[in-house]
């Protein structure tokens, strides 16, 4: 089942420990997302949406309005419920209540993320075009924009043009 949730700072951690090895050192912490930070998320505008089976929260997606597109956030499957459709099942729903082009911005080092999304359509947009939608639509470190990635939806080069 999905739903919309708010206590997702679980999910994450967990799941966020397979990017530990591939992000840049300086920009890993623990926890990866503090309840501070969840808090902050929310109040800018993130709505977290949860896939939950037998009681138990597997999976967590965010989506962010930014006016002339989506933004999908903090995208995460528990480790143990990995390969089993549920960050699909998350991004299909995500996307069919979006009425704006969606990007996904991930590391460029976390290979299966971006093949995850390309898998699902999702077009890898070049570093200059990345660079440019990282400052226009996230809050992020400069560090963070050098070593991310954007991908976007089919729509988007209809809906730029």
């Amino acid at each position: 089942m999905i739903f919309k949730c708010e206590q997702t700072d679980e999910i994450i951690n967990d799941a966020a420990a397979a990017y530990k090895a591939v992000i840049p050192a300086d920009r890993w912490h623990e926890p990866y997302m503090s309840i501070e930070e969840l808090n902050i998320q929310i109040e800018e505008g993130v709505q977290f949406w949860c896939y939950k089976e037998n009681a138990e929260m597997m999976g967590v997606m965010g989506i962010q309005y930014k006016g002339d597109v989506t933004l999908i956030r903090h995208a995460y499957v528990r480790s143990v419920y990995r390969n089993k459709g549920i960050g699909s099942k998350l991004l299909a729903h995500l996307a069919s209540i979006s009425a704006t082009p969606v990007l996904i911005g991930t590391w460029a080092a976390a290979t299966w993320a971006i093949e995850f999304y390309q898998k699902h359509g999702f077009l890898l947009l070049p570093k200059s075009e990345t660079e440019t939608l990282l400052h226009k639509y996230w809050t992020i470190p400069t560090r963070q924009i050098e070593t991310s990635v954007v991908l976007a939806s089919q729509n988007w080069k209809v809906q730029t043009n």
